[in-house]
């Protein structure tokens, strides 16, 4: 029996785990990030004897937290997409 194969470890692959896309892909997750904490932020009242309603409106319930939500699953799916 001859062996002309020899058992060597395979050597890394030299190239980045991150490319051009996938920084630019986490760039715009960060911005999603960002706006959606934006689109939160207010909705106080100057007066602590006053409540304001605006506190609750769609924008800061709903529009944000998914906005927040949506950076984060986009910075884990730029992370892991391989180009």
């Amino acid at each position: 029996m001859k062996t002309t194969e020899q058992n060597t470890p395979q050597t890394e692959n030299p190239k980045m785990p991150l490319t051009r896309k996938n920084y630019i892909l986490l760039l715009a997750g960060f911005g999603i990030i960002l706006l959606g904490f934006v689109l939160m932020a207010g909705g106080g009242s100057d007066s602590p004897d006053e409540f304001n309603y605006a506190m609750f409106s769609w924008r800061r319930i709903t529009l944000a937290p998914i906005l927040v939500v949506g950076g984060f699953v986009m910075e884990i799916y730029a992370i892991l997409k391989r180009y």
